[in-house]
């Protein structure tokens, strides 16, 4: 038997093990952070970002279905439910501010969840998007999994909305140090509460990186963001006349 048939065995009998995926997705994104931290903290060199184009280019070279990659690495989007949950030890710490800034946080969360739901759907209307296009767009801003369960509701592609939701999430992380520095807003907690409303999960865990008190209120965004995009989607669409 030539080598490359023998490669080629060895190849089939490692995909088939979980133990592969979960590997390859851990050491994908440690040289990622790796990379990161060599960058100095370029924005642009965003962990997420770079370990997704090197898992996605590894899925694509040796034709290996979604799925198959899915149950090796199911392992770490089970800990996503307690790395999430794990975001209200900072927050935590925050209690006495937030009781005095609830008023402003309301007015933020509502206009930013607004904001961010509107500018999705009427880009992509003024596009011409599909109302499945649409739909799964509209709760891009949330983080995914509730992004996903609204965009199944309304009519839309929860892959699609994953997809959305990542895509905003990874693009929140890399331009929003730069564009809060121009725009001089210099207050952790607005930073931090801005980068959750527009970038969840990923943005958090930027913020968390740069400063405690950010990381905190952009913890704080990510969930109150879930909560108020769930509710208002299907509001919204439905006054537009799209439901």
């Amino acid at each position: 038997m030539t080598p490359p048939a023998k490669l080629s065995e060895i190849w089939v009998f490692l995909a088939q093990s979980p133990l592969l995926w979960l590997s390859l997705t851990l050491l994908a994104y440690l040289g990622a952070l790796w990379l990161h931290r060599r960058s100095g903290a370029n924005p642009a060199v965003n962990p997420v970002l770079v370990s997704v184009v090197v898992i996605v280019g590894v899925l694509l070279a040796t034709r290996t279905p979604y799925d198959t990659y899915f149950e090796g690495a199911k392992f770490v989007h089970f800990l996503i439910g307690p790395a999430t949950v794990a975001l209200a030890v900072p927050l935590y710490g925050q209690l006495g501010r937030l009781r005095r800034l609830w008023l402003p946080i309301g007015v933020a969360l509502l206009v930013g969840s607004v904001a961010a739901i509107v500018s999705a759907i009427g880009i992509a209307w003024a596009l011409g998007g599909s109302h499945e296009l649409l739909m799964s767009l509209a709760p891009k801003s949330a983080t995914m999994p509730i992004a996903m369960g609204v965009a199944e509701k309304i009519g839309g592609l929860p892959s699609l909305a994953a997809v959305a939701a990542a895509v905003a999430g990874i693009s929140g992380a890399i331009m929003a140090t730069g564009l809060l520095n121009l725009l001089r807003i210099k207050e952790p907690a607005v930073r931090g509460f801005a980068v959750g409303m527009a970038a969840h999960g990923i943005g958090t865990a930027r913020a968390i990186q740069v400063n405690e008190t950010a990381g905190a209120f952009s913890a704080l965004a990510l969930g109150l963001n879930g909560i108020a995009t769930a509710l208002l989607v299907p509001l919204l669409i439905r006054l537009a006349g799209f439901f």
